[in-house]
């Protein structure tokens, strides 16, 4: 391994599905001699499709990893999926990049899931690429470049132009002459050059003096770098990952203007409780930072940590730390990866991707470092959508109850927006994902790889229990058996919080009317008529108890009499404080053809949803955008695939909880039976 830390070049490749993405990369790939011909999906033979059930379906379900050495650059490619569902895998390698290329597929252009992937590099402060791709197939590409710069901003500007009808693109940033199919090129050279200039005031004057034949290569290297930093150029390449169009100029584009790992805004690592904010500098030789992005289960290899170096130099044989762990493994194997194989490594320095096997500890977002100095640093969280599509699971066999936990744990290491959870009312095992998608691939992994097949069900709805006013409640604990007696008595008053405000106990007794010693006891019984609920048998939130008098005994009063008057003086409470059952309401977007938009409009309406609005790609699809309460989308996915022929979709991400329908709270109350923790 020869290059160094300024060869580098990291890039995810993201955006809507079907854009292309997975031929882009073979395309790339083959471009830059790192194989020897490319791939189809079709075919079912690329390099970052290699998953059966990805080949099976026809699309990335998961991110795949490979580099190619091109003219001295070493490019890091990440495939991302397109899918919303697939969306945590996609956003886990945001932490490894520090440039998103977002494909855009020329005949559908601008889609809802490439402004939110350009939102997400956004947020992040990573550079962004749109790569339109397919220009061999799209009639109209001046419509096109416009859709892009209408809704994403005008700046968005080419780099290079398609020509001779998408058979060839041409450079507009360092060539300003001859023509192209969208006008001349010095048109849009003199634009990209008035974007860049007007982001240093010292380049500016320069360019105002001299022109632009004074302006050195480097300096406009460096204006362009920092245009790419600050987002106030968004470079449009044009090609056709299947012709070959633009993928050549693509590479040298990477290569010249794409910033390293020390060009790019600095990763957000934090330290310490108060996260504070650290800077990781990309030296070979300073103590080792890196971020473990994700975790592979290869059924040869064996648990496989994929991280980014940031900071260091990473050596077979050396001693890293995880986390905040007192104990170090060692690195038996260095690997990189090209898609499905693993190439071993001696070393790995800062912007390198890489991967070690069999260290049980490893986990995603996990820091590993060689220095107890870089204890308590931690990647600044990504912002994933929380699963709220749920299904009970059983082994159909007996006697799999275990082999199934394994399974189940190993799914949600690879996935960060898949949950596995045991409910312990039920004693039910929920796995949870972003669609109903989502979870019949999970299935599908569990039956493949590991041969368990589960039996499904819906799980029991989240509901929660909450105050709509304030009140007073008191209990008095008494009790004598003919030995110590037990005596405890509790004044308090519960208080309404807004909603995601959790809960406060306040200790307001005065006197030591209570002692201090038996305020926890308290707080233990209202924490445990909380977990247990008021009115429907659902967990409390969203309220405030302030405990303000009391009676003891000097020989009676012991914690077990306040747990019980704690308990049930906060019963007694909130039986006055107009106790309310709220249930989970998310997000919901359904992408149909536009044909379907008016039955599926009024199936949601019939679901208690609001839809908030529509989103409209060039391809004629449409996505629904509706609030709609999670107890609603029982049965959803089927109704959906038999109202559109199989063509729609639908995703989730949790919004907040409101307050139930009257004769919904009515009906659950009804179902509530108390548990026998009555005394």
């Amino acid at each position: 391994m020869s290059h160094s830390t300024s060869d580098i070049r990291n890039v995810a490749l993201a955006g809507h599905a079907a854009a292309g993405k997975t031929t882009l990369f073979e395309a790339l790939l083959h471009a830059g001699g790192a194989i020897q011909s490319a791939g189809s999906v079709e075919r079912g033979n690329t390099v970052s499709d290699f998953d059966p059930v990805e080949r099976q379906r026809g699309h990335s379900l998961d991110i795949a990893i490979a580099s190619v050495d091109h003219d001295g650059m070493h490019l890091n490619l990440v495939d991302t999926p397109g899918y919303p569902e697939f969306r945590g895998p996609a956003l886990s390698a945001l932490a490894a990049v520090e440039t998103v290329a977002v494909v855009v597929d020329a005949g559908s252009g601008v889609d809802h899931g490439t402004r939110r992937m350009m939102e997400h590099a956004a947020t992040r402060g990573l550079c962004r690429v749109l790569v339109v791709n397919k220009i061999d197939q799209a009639p109209d590409l001046a419509t096109v470049l416009d859709d892009i710069r209408t809704s994403l901003g005008a700046h968005c500007l080419p780099l290079n132009l398609p020509a001779h009808g998408g058979t060839t693109v041409v450079d507009c940033l360092g060539n300003s002459e001859g023509d192209s199919d969208l006008g001349p090129v010095a048109d849009w050279h003199q634009r990209i050059i008035d974007q860049v200039v007007e982001v240093s005031e010292t380049v500016m004057e320069r360019y105002l003096d001299l022109g632009e034949q004074s302006l050195s290569g480097q300096e406009l290297h460096d204006a362009f770098e920092q245009c790419l930093r600050e987002g106030h150029l968004v470079p449009v390449l044009f090609c056709s990952a299947r012709s070959g169009a633009g993928i050549r100029e693509m590479l040298n584009v990477a290569d010249r203007w794409f910033p390293n790992p020390g060009e790019a805004n600095a990763p957000p690592f934090e330290k310490g409780p108060g996260r504070e904010r650290i800077q990781a500098v990309p030296d070979a030789d300073a103590h080792v930072i890196a971020d473990v992005f994700k975790i592979i289960h290869d059924p040869f290899v064996g648990k496989l940590g994929v991280f980014r170096v940031y900071q260091g130099t990473v050596r077979r044989d050396s001693q890293l730390f995880i986390d905040d762990g007192r104990k170090p493994f060692k690195v038996g194997h260095l690997f990189r990866l090209q898609g499905k194989d693993h190439v071993e490594i001696d070393r790995a320095i800062p912007g390198d991707i890489a991967a070690v096997a069999k260290v049980e500890e490893l986990h995603f977002d996990a820091v590993l470092h060689d220095s107890h100095d870089e204890d308590q640093i931690h990647l600044s969280p990504l912002a994933f959508p929380k699963p709220m599509f749920g299904l009970a699971v059983e082994a159909s066999r007996r006697g799999q109850e275990q082999k199934l936990a394994t399974a189940l744990r190993k799914l949600a290491d690879e996935d960060p927006c898949f949950q596995v959870e045991h409910e312990e009312e039920t004693n039910e095992t929920i796995v949870r994902g972003l669609s109903d998608l989502h979870l019949r691939i999970q299935l599908d992994r569990l039956r493949d790889r590991h041969g368990i097949e589960v039996g499904t069900h819906p799980p029991r709805i989240a509901y929660r229990e909450t105050i709509g006013a304030t009140a007073e409640g008191h209990h008095r604990h008494k009790k004598q058996t003919g030995g110590a007696g037990q005596f405890g008595e509790v004044f308090l008053r519960v208080e309404p919080l807004p909603r995601g405000g959790g809960f406060d106990f306040v200790d307001a007794v005065k006197g030591g009317a209570i002692p201090g010693q038996f305020l926890p006891a308290v707080e233990k019984g209202v924490r445990q008529a909380m977990k247990e609920g008021a009115v429907a048998g659902y967990p409390m939130q969203d309220l405030r108890v302030v405990v303000h008098d009391g009676k003891h005994h000097s020989v009676d009063s012991k914690e077990v009499a306040f747990i019980a008057a704690g308990r049930r003086a906060f019963l007694d409470a909130v039986a006055r404080a107009r106790p309310q059952v709220l249930e989970p309401v998310v997000d919901l977007e359904v992408s149909v053809p536009e044909q379907y938009v008016g039955d599926i409009s009024g199936g949601l309406a019939g679901r208690r949803a609001r839809i908030s609005g529509t989103d409209r790609g060039r391809s004629g699809g449409i996505v629904l955008k509706a609030q709609v309460p999670l107890s609603e989308l029982d049965g959803y996915a089927t109704e959906l695939k038999s109202a559109t022929a199989g063509l729609g979709r639908y995703s989730l991400d949790f919004s907040h909880y409101e307050p139930v329908p009257a004769q919904l709270q009515k009906q659950l109350v009804a179902e509530f039976v108390p548990g026998a923790n009555e005394d």
